[in-house]
């Protein structure tokens, strides 16, 4: 048996991921006392009153105290949590709700709607950039809705300040099927051959760039498939390359809890915890949650680049290299990296959609597939400034 715990491994490789040493984490249970500001433990996952503690988010040490153990429940105990009442007046939900409502019915008619990363067929709509639509639609809603001293202090504990916040509304109807078992973003949106060209210690360093949320906007009884999770799992350092496998995602399956939430609840968990969204089989309660995906200030560039015109240089003396046979591919596959950005985030999912069901291609893949096409520089610079407005705002 490969033992993770204490990892001496360069890379994971789906093949030694152990489902044993999986089980012994799984196994543990959430004790109270290491959870003390918790009003309770249910299914291992802490509950937090936030009726009760919304007072004490006003006092430094108090607030300090309180993210120390949001902190140590998402990286080393259950790795998530809910606030119940995370908004003491649910009344500013509502009006967001009925302005996405909006805003779904536009884009149906339009574009027919977003889609999703990791759900199967099913009756669901789904908002890309809910933050920035809300805010230009009704900025009054907008400050009201995220003027949220809760929210700030769990974003705050994982992430540090200065985090930046983004939301994707899904709302799922009745009928609506299940998500398979994943980890979130930014490993869990790689393909399994370019996650498993990290090193291992980029597995462990991703979850702590990211933290997510969701946020009720209506009452989710079991019925209208509340999130299902496996409290733990996400100390399971090669978890990005395990949970494709099929005995991971039927472990999954057999021990994952879910919770009902009621509106103005909120639940945030650890990236890399396994987890999936649930089937609605109610007959008549349409499931709406505020997905909050919120990044780390430190997930930046020291300098800011114009990649755009890098690559309009560039490509031509790759091209002519290429085709004189002047340069090595490995040496080439350098020149891009040091010029075209390798990373499809950030994007418009509207506009740039995952093109294998998890990330667009992004500006250096195109780099890559334009030398091997032998695209024409004009028609290279035509389709960089497409790739450009697809990305914008």
């Amino acid at each position: 048996m490969t033992n993770h715990t204490e990892t001496s491994v360069a890379y994971y490789d789906p093949q030694t991921c152990d489902l044993g040493e999986f089980k012994a984490l799984i196994d543990q249970e959430t004790r109270p006392e290491t959870v003390p500001n918790a009003m309770a433990v249910e299914k291992n996952i802490p509950i937090y009153d936030m009726k009760t503690l919304r007072g004490a988010l006003d006092d430094v040490s108090t607030r300090r105290a309180l993210m120390a153990e949001w902190a140590q429940v998402l990286r080393n105990g259950a790795g998530v949590l809910v606030l119940k009442s995370a908004y003491a007046d649910t009344e500013v939900l509502d009006r967001a709700t009925a302005i996405y409502a909006d805003i779904i019915a536009r884009e149906k008619a339009g574009t027919g709607g977003g889609g999703d990363h990791f759900a199967a067929a099913g009756a669901n709509d789904r908002i890309w950039n809910a933050l920035q639509k809300l805010c230009e639609a009704a900025p009054d809603v907008f400050l009201d809705y995220f003027a949220n001293a809760a929210i700030a202090a769990v974003c705050e504990a994982w992430l540090g300040p200065n985090y930046q916040m983004t939301a994707q509304v899904n709302l799922v109807h009745p009928g609506g099927a299940a998500q398979q078992a994943h980890r979130d973003y930014h490993l869990g949106f790689q393909t399994a051959e370019l996650s498993a060209s990290y090193p291992a210690h980029v597995h462990e360093v991703s979850p702590i760039l990211t933290l997510q949320g969701g946020i009720a906007h209506c009452d989710m009884p079991q019925e209208s498939g509340p999130t299902k999770l496996l409290p733990f799992s996400q100390a399971y350092r090669p978890g990005y390359a395990a949970w494709r496998r099929e005995d991971f995602r039927a472990l999954f399956e057999e021990r994952h809890v879910q919770l009902p939430l009621s509106k103005g609840d909120a639940v945030f968990f650890n990236p890399a915890l396994f987890h999936a969204a649930g089937a609605n089989t109610s007959a008549d309660i349409h499931r709406f949650v505020n997905l909050l995906q919120v990044s780390s200030a430190f997930g930046r560039a020291m300098e800011t680049i114009d990649r755009d015109k890098m690559c309009r240089l560039v490509y031509p003396q790759a091209l002519r290299a290429q085709k004189a046979g002047t340069i090595s591919a490995a040496d080439l596959s350098a020149g891009i990296a040091a010029t075209a950005e390798g990373y499809s985030f950030p994007t418009n999912l509207d506009r740039d959609p995952p093109t294998n069901g998890l990330a667009p291609e992004t500006q250096a893949a195109f780099f890559a597939r334009a030398l091997s096409e032998g695209l024409a520089p004009q028609e290279f610079d035509a389709q960089l400034k497409e790739m450009r407005r697809a990305k914008e705002a």
